[in-house]
Parts: structure tokens; sequence; C-alpha cells
């Protein structure tokens, strides 16, 4: 079991930021002078000191974030205010009020992996990791390929700002590796893939070239993909604890129950992901671009501009489903990937409006509620005028 140390620990220190411009971060954890300089041009807002010296999120635990600093790993309290803290974030530390090592200030995202909530009602956004720069679509080859799930998994990884990339694991388990490869290329519509068998050791070091020294690389994939394996074949040291993969359904034990920064030396990090059961994708249209960019053409052929892609003369979309240059399943899939975001949409206006109605609400309320008072203070001060009228004409 990993121990690290307290913010309690006596022993511990923030300081030593290095004189002038120089900044000191945990190199290990992708620090490199690039990230210094994000750090120089976003000094913390709340009055920095020479105190201040950056940090990297490297884990959100219920009520503390592990944080790597140059001096080591701390567990420090959540900050106080400004953006909520995710798994790969760029922080300043310093001190809280008391005196006490904290995370201060979180930094912008260059990139940010995100999803819609797991569960049906919700329309909100979870930030599964930031600062990411290579997104790895993990499919295994001993279960059948779920071709909607790898589209939308590679449609968030575009969205969010880094590069994807499919890696195939367990190369040496399935007779039908080639065939999967084949399938995978081509329904990965450009996207570089990379054949690797962590227990074979072979694409290893094809994969360690698609992570350049401070590069952040997040692995995806479900439950029993190989990802514990993999990581530890990349670090060359059993880091993850890996378990077996149930044979009647394919699915494996979540041997990884947090998002957390492995560093792989030489400055590059990976950041390990639990198991993802569902990908629900969230503001995903500049995804959605770039993974079914074909599509875009074909709608700019069509004869009508407002074209609806079903029944109207001219259209290029059945066109190209008639002669089978366009799959029907790549087409069933956009459709249905759409129709989920025109969904979380409807429900982000749904809850704008019910926001909107509860302030006007509270608007209202408040102006009725200082007409009332208005009232009543006009009518106080009638009677009081009269009473005043009453005593001077007694005398």
């Amino acid at each position: 079991m990993k121990t690290y140390a307290s913010s309690s620990d006596p022993k511990i220190s923030i300081s030593g930021a290095g004189d002038g411009n120089r900044l000191e971060g945990p190199t290990e954890y992708g620090y490199t002078e690039s990230t210094a300089e994000l750090f120089r041009t976003n000094p913390a807002m709340d009055g920095g000191t020479s105190d201040n010296t950056p940090g990297r999120v490297v884990r959100l635990d219920r009520n503390r974030v592990l944080v790597a600093s140059n001096s080591g790993l701390l567990h420090l309290p959540y900050p106080g205010h400004g953006l909520v803290p995710a798994t790969g974030d760029w922080v300043w530390l310093g001190h809280n009020r008391a005196g006490e090592p904290s995370v201060v200030e979180v930094l912008p995202r260059h990139s940010a992996l995100s999803r819609k909530r797991a569960f049906e009602a919700s329309s909100e956004e979870q930030i599964l990791g930031s600062n990411i720069d290579i997104v790895a679509v993990v499919v295994p080859v001993d279960r059948p390929l779920t071709h909607n799930r790898l589209e939308r998994t590679l449609v968030a990884a575009w969205d969010s700002g880094a590069t994807p990339l499919v890696v195939i694991t367990k190369a040496d388990l399935a007779d039908l590796a080639d065939d999967v490869v084949g399938e995978v290329i081509l329904q990965a519509a450009g996207v570089e893939v990379v054949t690797t068998s962590a227990e074979q050791g072979d694409g290893l070091e094809e994969l360690r070239q698609h992570i350049p020294e401070g590069a952040t690389l997040v692995l995806l994939g479900p439950s029993g993909a190989g990802k514990s394996t993999l990581i530890n074949a990349l670090a060359g040291r059993d880091l993850q604890e890996t378990g077996e993969v149930r044979a009647g359904d394919g699915k494996g034990r979540h041997t990884t129950t947090s998002r957390e920064l492995v560093p792989l030396g030489g400055g590059a990090v990976l950041m390990d992901t639990p198991g993802v059961r569902g990908f629900g994708l969230f503001d995903a249209e500049e995804g959605m671009e770039e993974m079914f960019g074909d599509l875009e053409g074909l709608f700019a052929r069509c004869r009508f501009a407002d074209c609806s892609h079903r029944a109207e003369p001219g259209c290029a979309v059945q066109e190209a489903l008639a002669d089978e240059s366009l799959d029907a399943r790549r087409w069933g899939s956009y459709l249905k990937l759409q129709r989920e975001l025109a969904a979380l949409n409807r429900k982000h206006d749904a809850a704008a409006r019910r926001a909107y109605q509860r302030e006007w609400h509270q608007k209202v309320m408040s102006a009725d509620r200082g007409q009332r008072a208005a009232e009543r203070h006009r009518h106080d001060q009638a009677e009081e005028r009269a009473a005043k009228g009453g005593k001077r004409r007694k005398r």
C-alpha cells in the first residue's frame, strides 16, 4: 500500500520557488519549461508570495487532494475558491490563513477530458482529467468490438483538445487480432492505431514513441481491457494490481479505483483511470466534426441546404448509403450521437429556463414584499399625521 506525507507533517515545506524567474516544479510529473511559463503568466490571485510554488494534482481523495511538488507528494485540503481541481491540474501551492500548506489556486487548463455524469437524469459535466496530451482508447481483442463505444470515446478524445490514439491490447490472445485491427483502423477515421501485447512486450516501444518527454497520456477503456498490465509494462515495474477477466462475459474486476497520475520516467506521465462502463458525450460538437468530418462533406453535396437526409431528392447521404460508399452502421452511429447531444442541449435549456424562472420569481416576490412594505409605511405615516392633526384640534 502506498503511503504519502501528510500536510500536518512538520518536515513538509512548500517554499523554495527559486530565485528570480526560476520556478521549481515536479519534473517527474510532466513539469517542463513551458509549464513554468504557464505559472509565470498566471500568478497566484491571492497576492502570492515567494512561498508559492508549482504543483500538480496526482489524485483526488474524498477530503484531500494528493499533489506533487518539487519537494514530494503532499496531501492537502481542497482550495476554498475558484475551479474545483481535477486530476492533472497544475496548481499554485501556498499556505492558508492558519499557516498550513494548501492549494491556493488552479491554473487554466490547456485540455480537459469530460463526459456527462453517469446517471440518466443528469446534464452536468464530469471532468475526468486535465492537461492531457494524448488520449489512448484501449481496445482489447479478446472480446467483440463495440463500434459505437469506440466512436463516442474518440469523439470525446478529439473534443478534449488532446490527440487521440487507439491502443489495441492482448494481441497475443486472439486468433482474429488482424481482423480486429483492420476494423479499428477503418473505424478510427485517421486516428493512429498501435497494437500491443504487454505480456510479450510487443508494441511497447512504438507506444512510447507517442509519449514525448513531459507529455501526459491517459488510458481509457472498459474494465479488464489490460490497462493495468500495460501500465506496469510501460513503467517497467509493478505499479498496478492486475485482475482476472471473467470467461463468461469478458469483463474484469476494477483493479483501478481512482484516476491517478503515474510517472513513466523522462518526465512522461500516464493517467490511469478506472474501467469506464459508459461514456455519455458532453458538449462535443468539435469532436463530432473531427470524427465525422467525411459526413460534413456529404451534407454539402445535398441538393437542398436544409436537407434532413431522409427522403429528399438529391440527398448525397442517401445516395452514399445506396451505393454503400457510406456504411449504414456508421451513419446510424452518427445519428444516435447527434440525438444524444440534442437531448443534452434540451436538458441544459430546460435547466436554464428553470433557473431563470426561479430568479424571476425571487425578483417578483422581492418587489412584492417591497411594495407591501412601502404601502404599510405610507399607511403608518398617514395614521401618524392624522393622530397629530387630531391632537392640534383638541388644543
